[in-house]
């Protein structure tokens, strides 16, 4: 990774994410987990102050040292141990189902193979395990599909590899959970493009 995915991209992601509208969503997609879990693009460590007062600990991934160098502050001030591990999510060095919840926020858009990441978070859930994701992705207009596919290679550069055309629900599906449960909707303060949002929580 070059100077600015470690440095200038991980003070950006802090400028553009850290905002109180997306923090509500953030505490709500939490709210609930519990038991053994993991996170996954734990990035900047945004999610970290929206854990349930219950949470004492949580396991990490996130393949960005910059990232994580900026995490390790707001780790410091927590009372949440935090195990980090520098990795994709493309191959968990984790048992299979050894995890109650996986926590995925702003996350999947940027993993460079999907498919089989999301087929590894299957795989280290325990049998009726949750994964609880909120992503943005492919709008169902038309309309704004076309703008999601002109400008996805330029927020793939910009964005430090972001698609903003992936159709998380059929990523979901294709990936037989027992049990799936999607909202769509655009977010709040957010061009469309960039804000057509899925969240919900896939049960193995």
């Amino acid at each position: 990774m070059g100077l600015y995915s470690n440095i200038i991209f991980p003070m950006f992601f802090d400028f553009v994410m850290e905002k109180p509208f997306k923090a509500a969503y953030r505490r709500k997609i939490l709210s609930k987990v519990t038991g053994n879990i993991l996170e996954i693009g734990f990035g900047t460590g945004l999610n970290l102050p929206h854990y349930p007062d219950h949470v004492r600990k949580i396991v990490t991934v996130d393949p960005n040292p910059g990232m994580n160098k900026k995490a390790q502050k707001r780790i410091a001030k927590s009372n949440i141990e935090v195990e980090t591990h520098i990795l994709g999510s493309e191959h968990l060095p984790f048992e299979d189902g050894v995890f109650d919840c996986v926590v995925s926020t702003w996350t999947l858009c940027s993993i460079p193979e999907i498919s089989q990441a999301i087929s590894e978070i299957k795989r280290v859930l325990k049998v009726n395990g949750q994964f609880m994701f909120l992503e943005h992705g492919l709008s169902s207009d038309s309309n704004v599909q076309k703008w999601q596919h002109r400008l996805n290679p330029l927020q793939k550069c910009f964005a430090d590899g972001c698609h903003i055309n992936r159709n998380m629900k059929a990523l979901l599906e294709a990936a037989n959970f027992s049990s799936l449960d999607i909202k769509e909707f655009y977010l709040e303060q957010t061009p469309m493009v960039m804000g057509y949002m899925y969240q919900g929580i896939a049960i193995k």
